[in-house]
């Protein structure tokens, strides 16, 4: 099968001990439904020509109908370019080797690992634009992005290198000093004298973050994604929106354009992640309202109005409250 699957395998489908008690129905950690449970699949079908025992559960057709459907994913993922990473790469694989047979057992399949269904994937039309946009005041380039550091559907916060030209020349001295100091005190194992100093750094509104095996010194940058409002947190799908951009910018650097800052000193901006306009998966999943009082780009409607049409995401209940309106029944005690 060669090294994809085995790779997907052997680091993130065998569960632990610890995750012994939470088995998905394919047998494996319910944390790796989707793009690992599938390769596992695959994997253990290449070698015994068995399919998950389970999956009779989910789909219409016979045992032999699906060891078709196997063979034909395993060719499929052999002779793609680029093997699925990500969820809807993975449901894109299965629906376009599927396409033939029938919308039950496709969609029970990619029910069975947890990956979209295809009225929920969406196509992705913008890319990082060639010149900066009109009212963009300038573009920070982040370190990845930690998944703590989302704060929820609109909002993380991202970390800078300070060797970055733009933030050389304002980081100030008095920084620089404690960083080194700091540098010294965790080399001479005084941890707790390096631990004090950082605090120090991170009062300043910077930070110490281990990147590409170095210590580097970054500037903190709170950012609201402009144009968009997801439901906060303690609303109906507040987790799920949550949850959708922590798993689009976890662990990936970003490009942010920035217009301004907010009354609340957050950066706002547009944010994209390996090419990708993040607003615009936000928008069309159905995770996030057009948020039109700051925000009058036609495209943005376009995209809220389509999720709506499909009733994806928030817009599977028939009136969604508005964070705006939540937010403001919440200041007034109602």
């Amino acid at each position: 099968m060669g090294n994809a699957l085995r790779f997907l395998y052997a680091n993130c489908c065998k569960p632990s001990a610890s995750e012994s008690e939470s088995l998905g129905p394919h047998g494996v950690s319910t944390s790796t439904v989707g793009v690992s449970a599938l390769a596992h699949d695959l994997f253990h079908f290449e070698i015994t020509s068995q399919v998950p025992e389970k999956l009779s559960q989910h789909v219409v057709s016979s045992k032999k109908a699906q060891a078709n459907w196997y063979n034909k994913l395993l060719e499929a993922w052999r002779e793609s370019k680029s093997p699925p990473k990500t969820p809807e790469e993975a449901a894109r694989l299965v629906i376009q080797t599927l396409k033939r047979h029938k919308k039950a057992d496709v969609e029970g399949l990619l029910a069975f690992y947890g990956l979209p269904l295809p009225h929920t994937l969406v196509q992705i039309s913008s890319e990082f634009p060639t010149s900066l946009p009109q009212g963009v005041k300038f573009e920070l380039q982040t370190l990845p992005v930690d998944v703590k550091a989302v704060a929820d559907g609109d909002t993380i916060t991202v970390y800078v290198s300070s060797t970055d030209p733009r933030e050389s020349a304002s980081v100030p001295g008095e920084l620089q000093i404690l960083a080194v100091q700091r540098a010294k005190a965790r080399s001479e194992r005084n941890y707790a004298k390096a631990d004090a100093l950082h605090d120090k750094i991170i009062d300043a509104g910077y930070r110490v973050l281990n990147f590409q095996n170095e210590e580097v010194l970054a500037k903190k940058y709170r950012i609201r994604l402009r144009g968009i409002d997801a439901p906060e947190n303690s609303m109906p799908y507040g987790k799920e929106a949550k949850e959708e951009l922590a798993m689009l910018v976890q662990g990936k650097c970003l490009r942010v354009l920035v217009y301004g800052e907010d009354r609340y000193g957050r950066t706002v901006g547009d944010i994209y992640c390996n090419g990708i306009f993040v607003q615009e998966i936000m928008l069309k999943k159905g995770c996030a309202w057009h948020y039109t009082a700051y925000d009058q780009r036609l495209e943005f409607a376009t995209w809220e109005k389509e999720a709506r049409a499909k009733r994806i995401g928030l817009w599977a209940s028939p009136n969604p409250e508005k964070p705006w309106d939540y937010r403001k029944d919440r200041r007034e005690g109602r």
